[in-house]
């Protein structure tokens, strides 16, 4: 538990015009970051806080978020803006950053039953929008050339989340040991294209405006960085190829079409449409990269949650998809007669 007196003493010293009391109350989501809105008496913020005990190097960056989310205020890219980031372990017992509040809706299912066909199809279409416009960013203007490190993107990616896998593993899953030593050999040529990239880029990290489908804010920069931007592209289009009863939802078995919602190519084309770019090359290996990026995560959750620090309550169950999530990447490579 938060010292909720000592908090508010640091926030009114720290932050202009913030004043309590204040209360915190625990988001639901998120698997990673611990995030709370707290409710003052100067109105309404958002704090997000590394998880508490033991952790893997170099997860649960909140600076990271900090620095990257302060560097896109005035961009196009809609976030939320950063207030304040706290280094003083003393203050919660973690470092912690404070945000504004966005009033908004947040979405949990690409299916996306809670509006008409026009209105998903026009979500889709900003989605696709914002991610371009995230990829578009002038690094240099921004302060963000050095937000990554140079060299091949997917060979730093790999490299580190099968180290992360390792160090998080609660068991020899063959499927996940088959696609780790297949992405590791099949990396493309580097082709030199970079940007910045969110990471995580899902519809369940936009906030929506309350009445119109336009993207307010862009959340949880957490696995922020400089690489490829069709990284961010296939990682998003997992969503096409996963179950739609799944833990993690996809939209395989949904009637798309019917539902006013785009297919995998038609999203694909209207992003590459946007950047000015041709056919791509080697997207059956950067779908299968984020399969494995994404089941590594998710292999972090389930030995938090073993190890009784996760911030989720579902994280248990999310764990359980590794195996699956590997499975299924091993399928598409199959398909495309890649392995």
């Amino acid at each position: 538990m938060m010292d909720e007196k000592k908090l508010r003493a640091y926030l009114e010293d720290n932050i202009v015009g913030f004043k309590g009391p204040l209360t915190l109350k625990k988001f639901a989501g998120g698997q990673s970051n611990p995030t709370f809105m707290i409710t003052a008496k100067s109105g309404k913020y958002v704090l997000r806080r590394k998880p508490p005990g033991m952790l893997l190097k170099s997860a649960h960056a909140v600076d990271r978020e900090y620095r990257v989310t302060k560097a896109l205020i005035g961009t196009d890219v809609p976030v939320a803006k950063p207030l304040h980031l706290c280094t003083d372990e003393d203050i919660i017992g973690s470092w912690f950053y404070v945000m504004d509040f966005m009033e908004g809706r947040i979405f949990w299912d690409p299916a996306l039953p809670e509006v008409g066909n026009s209105e998903r199809t026009a979500i889709y279409h900003e989605m696709n929008r914002v991610l371009a416009t995230i990829h578009s960013v002038d690094l240099t203007a921004q302060g963000l050339k050095d937000y990554g490190k140079p060299g091949n993107y997917f060979e730093r990616q790999i490299g580190r989340w099968t180290k992360q896998y390792k160090a998080s593993e609660t068991e020899t899953i063959e499927p996940m040991e088959r696609l780790m030593g297949w992405v590791t050999d099949n990396i493309p040529e580097d082709d030199g294209k970079v940007s910045l990239i969110h990471g995580d880029y899902r519809l369940d990290n936009f906030i929506f405006h309350p009445t119109k489908p336009e993207i307010i804010a862009v959340v949880d920069w957490e696995l922020s960085t400089l690489g490829h931007p069709l990284a961010d592209l296939a990682y998003q289009c997992m969503q096409w190829r996963l179950p739609h009863n799944a833990q993690v939802r996809g939209l395989d078995g949904f009637d798309r079409k019917a539902n006013g919602l785009p297919s995998e190519e038609e999203y694909v084309s209207e992003y590459a449409e946007r950047m000015g770019w041709g056919e791509m090359d080697h997207w059956p290996f950067y779908l299968a990269f984020s399969f494995f990026r994404l089941a590594a995560i998710l292999q972090g959750v389930m030995k938090r949650s073993l190890d009784g620090n996760a911030s989720n309550a579902r994280a248990h169950e999310m764990g359980k998809m590794v195996s699956p999530l590997a499975q299924k990447a091993i399928a598409i490579l199959k398909e495309q007669q890649k392995i």
